[in-house]
């Protein structure tokens, strides 16, 4: 496997993970308060944008030649990390 192939399967695990979490935070969205509720809808709705950018990237890297895929990969390193600190975020605040 190369370390192209190894890098945009760790980045789908990734995503995987993150969606499950999503689903979670929405799970405990409906069993809450209205406001916290709305909270939580709200974010989690900012987090699949977050996400969703982050899948974009992938697909990119997915399509894109071997010059190129350097350049996505910065891209996406980028996009991964915006969604990881929004993530950690809102897991903070919402245990």
């Amino acid at each position: 496997m190369s370390n192209r192939d190894a890098y945009e399967q760790k980045l789908q695990a990734k995503l995987d993970e993150w969606q499950a979490e999503i689903d979670k935070l929405r799970a405990r969205a409906r069993n809450a308060e209205a406001d916290a509720r709305i909270e939580r809808e709200k974010e989690a709705e900012r987090l699949e944008a977050k996400r969703d950018e982050v899948r974009d990237k992938l697909k990119e890297m997915r399509e894109a030649g071997d010059e190129a895929w350097d350049d996505l990969r910065d891209g996406a390193e980028r996009a991964w990390k915006s969604f990881s600190d929004a993530f950690e975020k809102a897991r903070s605040r919402f245990k």
